[in-house]
């Protein structure tokens, strides 16, 4: 007796207060009942046929999850008597997942034979049976092997499926309606709170607390005489955004199984190829265009509908927003503000700005089959598919013979350019998001995964393995999705760029919108073109050592660095200059007029110089030299650390004679395009500097070449000369420096590598496990570390401009069209960001959405 007086003090019941039914003036709220229930009153607010529904707060699902009892006659007094009804989850957001609906609770013995009379014996048992199958599985999580139903389900199967739940739970199948309700409402509340569960919800971005509503609705009868059935309807083609009146309606079935199969659907519009909604019941269907419209208005979206008829009444069970692509959500949005049913700005901030990478590359199709085959760091956007190759050769080759052709290394070197031009994609067995092959992908728009460690390659015997076992040699067909960071096998099908009017007209609002500058790293004319095409404001980084990998240019550059003295190197380097000019005219034309930053040659020269024997012997006959001499020039120029050795600023001041040609062809280039009437400015940007007398050094250089340049021509011409603070000492005496500079450019690659003491080509190999064991909250070559790296900027740029108040301020690494470092340089007044040429359109979104969050007070 105490016992019973113990337990009914703790066990609360859940009563009225904890439930509300869904009316149009109802105090309801998504962050208190779910998303789903404020959208079912949305609804009813809009006077569609919504089935009674009563939500479940929150608060009275954590209660349930917790032992607390359900009251269920408080919940049924708003059903008539024996109803079926529907229990379906309602969290904050569709995408966090959740249990699945439970249909036809409150079914049972006398509703089955009332059901019987009804629609029939056959359909009236089906619909009997399948509620016992989910009710046993699902809700008593019993062996789903007992609970099979027949092809023709009967009177004797019913029973033995009854007698089988009986044996297993040791008492009957349930038939009081209230007890159903209750054991579902349990179930579906612990399900919810499970560890799994949760991990899974926090997985796609959901809190650790959030919480789950419940709705129990009544159902609507989709089977018996007339049309009767169940469907869904949206407005819009799913791929592309277009208007288009899509779905599916499926005659005497219920939303739980029949809408999955397409035997039996009828059309929904008149089709010649058969029977359609439209012809069958045409008051229901004009009711659901006209409330599609109404939602689109009032709601202000493209919505899809789940409907029921019985017997051609129409019974709407929800809208929800219709699902689709990436490009359809940029289509949606424009049309939306075009049609005055959104602001621009609203449409604007609509599109997550990653979507855009989608719509830039091809992409595998979400419904096509993989083959995987290994898994890397998706280090550049897009899909291709192309035979397997392993040298640089190989893919010119491939190429010519007008093959694509994917490029697989264990990692790449500037040597290896010619090749990624010639491939459709790069694989590399090493390297980071930072590595060369990731931003010479990125900045090409070619598809790239990098430290794909998994996978064993065999370069004599030109084959790879891969972790299942399977071997693929040269010559065979793989896919790259540089997206996902996945390696497959064979040619999966393809969906292709989509760059419409669409995506035009909202990136030309996003201009409107945005306060800071978007330039472009762009190393080619190719890429400058790029650049242009995607309307970026000029070019934040030109990385001019790119141009010499191409044709004749790496053999010049070999013969200058076996040249002896001053005079033999530049004897050398006056026959690169007519075409480092020609690179800075076609740089200069394709940019119209917009500026242009070109970095002044940064690698260590030992890049230049082949690695294997075979090379160095071509080498030895290209310069008629001895073998011997080759072997030694390349281990004179070897070091530990090249990275940290003689490149940037500190070659040009040891070798002067490599910048002095480039300022050169830069200064001529601008006066060739000045007579052509565009108007240049060139900026000149030193590398690696950590030192004010490095920029007095070299700015002495190119100003003794600008002089020489205006004598020659007599044609006057300003220039920009900038540094790019890329070492922790630059930032830290940037006041100094910045008397000496017109601009600041920081290259976040280098300084993140340089302030974590981490190699950005090797950091891939144990970085997963510092992120899972958050020793960093994220990679810092992918993401930009705020707190230290971040520290570095603010403090660079704040002293920078006590140096000099008007420098110009930017950044240029592969952080520069990442929403947080968009946010970080607005933050600090920052003039501009540079990115890849394929991440402008994202920069472009990124940096207005920022602005539009800042006006709206978000």
């Amino acid at each position: 007796m105490l016992r019973g007086r113990r337990d009914a003090a703790v066990q609360k019941i859940i009563t009225l207060k904890d439930l509300c039914l869904v009316t149009k003036t109802a105090p309801m709220a998504s962050d208190v009942h779910g998303g789903r229930a404020k959208c079912l009153q949305r609804l009813i607010r809009l006077d569609m046929p919504v089935p009674t529904t009563v939500a479940l707060s929150f608060d009275a699902v954590r209660s349930i999850a917790a032992g607390q009892g359900v009251e269920s006659s408080q919940i049924l007094r708003y059903f008539g008597p024996g109803p079926l009804l529907s229990v379906r989850p309602s969290s904050m957001d569709p995408d966090w997942g959740g249990p699945g609906a439970i249909l036809n609770i409150g079914m049972n013995d006398a509703k089955h034979a009332e059901l019987v009379e009804l629609i029939g014996e056959e359909a009236a048992t089906l619909t009997y049976m399948t509620h016992i199958q989910t009710f046993a599985v699902d809700i008593a999580r019993l062996d789903a092997e007992e609970f099979h139903i027949p092809d023709r389900p009967g009177t004797d199967s019913l029973r033995a499926m009854l007698a089988a739940y009986e044996s297993e739970m040791d008492e009957e199948f349930p038939q009081d309606v209230g007890a159903q309700l209750a054991s579902v409402l349990r179930s579906m509340a612990r399900a919810w709170e499970g560890t799994t569960a949760r991990l899974l919800r926090q997985a796609k971005g959901a809190p650790a607390d959030a919480g789950l509503g419940l709705v129990v609705q009544e159902m609507a009868l989709p089977m018996g005489p007339g049309v009767s059935g169940s469907g869904v309807m949206q407005f819009i083609d799913s791929a592309t955004g277009t208007r288009k009146i899509n779905g599916r309606f499926v005659p005497q079935v219920s939303h739980s199984a029949g809408l999955r199969d397409q035997a039996g659907a009828l059309y929904l519009t008149r089709d010649p190829r058969g029977p359609s909604l439209e012809d069958q019941a045409p008051e229901a269907f004009r009711q659901l265009i006209a409330f599609g419209a109404l939602g689109r208005d009032r709601l202000r979206e493209e919505m899809e509908i789940k409907f029921i008829l019985e017997d051609g009444r129409l019974a709407i069970l929800d809208a929800v927003r219709a699902q689709r692509s990436s490009r359809a959500d940029v289509r949606v949005a424009v049309d939306l503000a075009l049609s005055g049913v959104i602001s621009q700005d609203e449409a604007v901030m609509r599109v997550k700005p990653t979507a855009l990478s989608e719509l830039l590359h091809r992409q595998i199709a979400s419904d096509a089959e993989r083959d995987f085959l290994a898994n890397g760091i998706a280090a550049s956007p897009g899909a291709a598919s192309g035979r397997l190759v392993f040298t640089a050769s190989e893919a010119q080759a491939s190429a010519a013979r007008s093959e694509p052709c994917i490029l697989i290394r264990r990692e790449t070197t500037p040597e290896d350019i010619r090749g990624m031009h010639a491939s459709v994609a790069v694989v590399t067995l090493r390297g980071g998001i930072t590595s060369h092959a990731a931003v010479i992908g990125r900045g090409m728009g070619l598809p790239c995964i990098v430290g794909a460690a998994d996978i064993d390659i065999d370069e004599r015997k030109r084959q790879i393995t891969v972790p299942d076992g399977r071997t693929l040699n040269a010559g065979d067909m793989i896919t790259v999705d540089g997206t996902k960071g996945q390696l497959l096998a064979g040619t999966p099908k393809m969906h292709e760029a989509a760059l419409d009017d669409a995506f035009q007209t909202l990136l030309a609002w996003a201009d409107e919108a945005r306060d800071i500058g978007i330039r472009a790293n762009a190393d080619t004319p190719a890429d400058a073109q790029t650049a242009r095409n995607f309307a970026a404001q000029g070019i934040g980084l030109c990385r001019t050592e790119h141009m010499f990998f191409h044709g004749e240019r790496v053999d010049l550059m070999r013969e200058m660095i076996f040249a002896e003295t001053p005079t033999g190197r530049a004897s050398v380097l006056e026959r690169l200059l007519p075409l480092q000019r020609s690179d800075f005219t076609e740089l200069f034309r394709i940019m119209q007029g917009q500026p242009v930053c070109i970095r002044l040659f940064d690698p260590p020269l030992h890049e230049f110089l082949p690695a294997g024997k075979s090379g160095k012997r071509e080498l030895a006959e290209l310069l008629d030299v001895p073998l011997a001499q080759v072997i030694s020039r390349v281990e004179d120029l070897s070091e530990y650390n090249p990275m940290l050795g003689m490149r940037g600023v500190r070659l040009g001041i040891t070798v002067p004679e490599i910048y002095e040609m480039q300022a050169r062809a830069i200064f001529e280039a601008t006066v060739a395009i000045g007579e052509e009437g565009d108007a240049v400015v060139p900026e000149i940007m030193i590398p690696l500097v950590s030192a004010m007398r490095e920029v007095e050094l070299v700015q002495s250089r190119v100003d003794a070449v600008a002089a020489a340049v205006r004598a020659e021509t007599g044609v006057d011409f300003t220039y920009r000369l900038g540094v790019m603070v890329e070492t922790p000492r630059a930032a830290l005496r940037a006041e100094d420096i910045a008397q000496h500079a017109a601009f600041l450019s920081f290259g976040t690659n280098d300084l993140t590598q340089m302030t974590y003491g981490l190699s950005r080509d090797d950091a891939g190999k144990f970085m997963s496990d510092y992120v899972n064991q958050r020793v960093y909250e994220e990679d810092p070559f992918h993401t930009l570390d705020l707190d230290g790296v971040g520290e570095l900027l603010k403090l660079g740029a704040e002293r920078g401009r006590q140096g000099r108040p008007d420098v110009t301020l930017s950044i240029c690494g592969e952080h520069g069209g990442h929403t947080n470092a968009i946010a970080f340089c607005r933050a600090q007044g920052f003039d501009y960001v540079s990115c890849s040429p394929f991440r402008v359109p994202v920069a472009r979104l990124a940096a207005a959405q920022l602005a539009l969050a800042d006006k709206i007070g978000r």
